[in-house]
This record gives C-alpha cells, sequence and structure tokens, in this order.
C-alpha cells in the first residue's frame, strides 16, 4: 500500500476511535446519577480531548486531500451495545459505568498502538500520534483508578 493511502486510512482509523472515545462518554454521562457531578466534568474532559484530536488528525488528512471519517468504527459501535447490554444488568452505578469506560479506553490504546506500529508513517505524524496516545493513557489510569477506587 502506498505511504499516502496507508496514512489516510491510519488518521481515518484514529478519527473513528475518537468518535468512539466522544458518542461513548456522552452516553456516559447520560447514565450517570446527579451525584456523579465529578464524573459527568470529567468526562466532558475527555470528549472535548478527543475533539481536540480529531481536529488535529483531520488537519493531517486534509493537507493528504483525504476525506475524514464522520462515522465511529464497528468495533466501537459493539463497544456502546456492550454498554447498553451491561448496563441494563448493572444499573447505572459508578463502577459499571468506568467499567465500561475503561473497556472503551483500552480499545483506543489498541488503536493508537497500531497505528504507532506503521514504520511508514511521516515523522510528524508518528510524532502527534504518539503524544495523543501518551495523553489517552493519561486518561485511561485516570479511568482505571477511579474505578478501582469503587467498592462492590
Amino acid at each position: 500500500m502506498e505511504t499516502i493511502a496507508m496514512t489516510t486510512e491510519i488518521l481515518n482509523d484514529l478519527v473513528q476511535i475518537n468518535n468512539d472515545r466522544i458518542v461513548g462518554y456522552e452516553r456516559a454521562i447520560k447514565e450517570l446519577k446527579d451525584e456523579d457531578a465529578d464524573l459527568k466534568v470529567l468526562f466532558a474532559d475527555m470528549i472535548r480531548e478527543s475533539h481536540r484530536y480529531k481536529m488535529a488528525l483531520a488537519t493531517e488528512l486534509s493537507v493528504l486531500g483525504a476525506d475524514i471519517e464522520s462515522d465511529t468504527t464497528t468495533s466501537g459501535k459493539i463497544y456502546r451495545a456492550w454498554m447498553d447490554v451491561k448496563a441494563a444488568f448493572t444499573g447505572h452505578d459508578r463502577k459499571s459505568i468506568l467499567a465500561s469506560c475503561e473497556f472503551g479506553e483500552d480499545a483506543a490504546q489498541k488503536a493508537y498502538e497500531t497505528a504507532i506500529n506503521e514504520e511508514d508513517l511521516p515523522s510528524h505524524i508518528m510524532t502527534m500520534i504518539s503524544e495523543q496516545k501518551q495523553s489517552l493513557r493519561l486518561s485511561h489510569d485516570q479511568i482505571k483508578a477511579l474505578r478501582n477506587q469503587q467498592i462492590d
């Protein structure tokens, strides 16, 4: 696969992952109770984070003359369906919502790791993707720590 086509595909995959995060956290905010205002603020920050990353990725796609994905990934749709089913069984408690969010953050980490393992990406794009992955890792770890603090 030629470098531009491969770069375009990878960037669009990451746009879709960020779309998944946005939709996933919007869904999580709706499931939270009023007393979970701290999580609502945190999730809103993570939505803004994904919007920023999506715009940076979209800028690179525009430079390449490529169309920008507006949909979510198939795995993202599966993630949201899984979150819906789990919520039906466990209710809307903090721990189950945080566990669902951690699942989504794991998926984002895997997607970014796959992108970083591509050897033919231009160096400036590799740097951007690596920085985004590192920041998303901090978000992942924050969600995981909050989940671990919850009592069964």
